[in-house]
């Protein structure tokens, strides 16, 4: 589906369904140098059980328009706009990475839009190595090799994708590559957002983190601040997956999300 904000075209990926107006909504949020396709799993199978289902490509980002908005505020406030141009009044939220810190963010300047909040592969503060931050700079392939490594436990990067015939290190490979023009600009944006604790103390609606044993972007003990920041929120670390949950442990994504939504 294209929607038009602030007078960009936008593409949210629906699950193949029509949005239903009254419906409950989810809107999945995906990271930086990503795009709406690392939600395959979990966002159809909310789209076909009665979920209205709004997965979206960041603005430079995927098949929406650029440019890359340069702060997680300004991302979050944009989320909200799209909710606007869907017609949907409220959603649960959920991100992955950058799109973590953009689902809290947004929780929190607009905690009537918000049901739910689930934080996937989060950390506060969400920091770049400065030999990353170089090589995304100058767009190496360096920055693409780093990340893909960094982003998948040794099981993950050995193969046994649940999909037959997907390679899961090739597929994240062609992904990032794809989307490396907006990835400096995504990093800057992670390392620049200071308000992580202060927006998490805002938040009233429940929450859940979700956080992989073997990552190494943000591991699971990086979740702890914010975790104790939001009111009664749960926890759940994934065993044997790194910081590509949802291709390395779909399926364990999925159950979680739906016991939770």
């Amino acid at each position: 589906m294209q929607l038009l904000v602030d007078g960009a075209q936008v593409y949210v990926y629906t699950g193949t369904k029509p949005l239903v107006p009254g419906a409950r909504s989810v809107m999945f949020v995906h990271g930086a140098a990503n795009d709406h396709s690392v939600w395959a799993l979990q966002s159809r199978y909310f789209a076909y059980h009665g979920f209205n289902v709004l997965a979206v490509d960041l603005p430079g980002h995927g098949k929406s328009a650029g440019p890359a908005l340069s702060t997680v505020e300004a991302t979050a406030d944009w989320a909200v706009r799209v909710l606007d141009a869907a017609g949907i009044e409220k959603a649960a939220l959920v991100g992955h990475s950058m799109g973590s810190l953009i689902a809290l963010e947004a929780a929190a300047r607009h905690p009537a839009r918000v049901e739910k909040l689930v934080l996937v592969g989060t950390a506060f503060p969400m920091k770049v190595s400065d030999a990353l931050l170089a090589a995304a700079q100058s767009r190496s392939p360096d920055a693409v090799a780093m990340i893909n490594v960094w982003s998948h436990s040794a099981a993950g990067q050995a193969g046994g994708n649940r999909v037959p015939g997907v390679w899961t290190m090739g597929a994240s490979q062609r992904l990032l590559e794809r989307t490396l023009e907006p990835l400096y600009n995504d990093f800057n944006a992670c390392n620049a957002y200071t308000a992580g604790l202060a927006s998490a103390a805002k938040i009233a609606c429940p929450a859940l983190l979700i956080s992989g044993a073997r990552d190494l972007m943000t591991p699971a003990r990086a979740a702890k601040s914010i975790a104790e920041a939001l009111a009664g929120s749960k926890s759940l670390v994934i065993p044997g997956t790194g910081h590509d949950l949802m291709q390395e442990q779909p399926d364990a994504v999925l159950d979680a999300l739906i016991a939770f939504l």
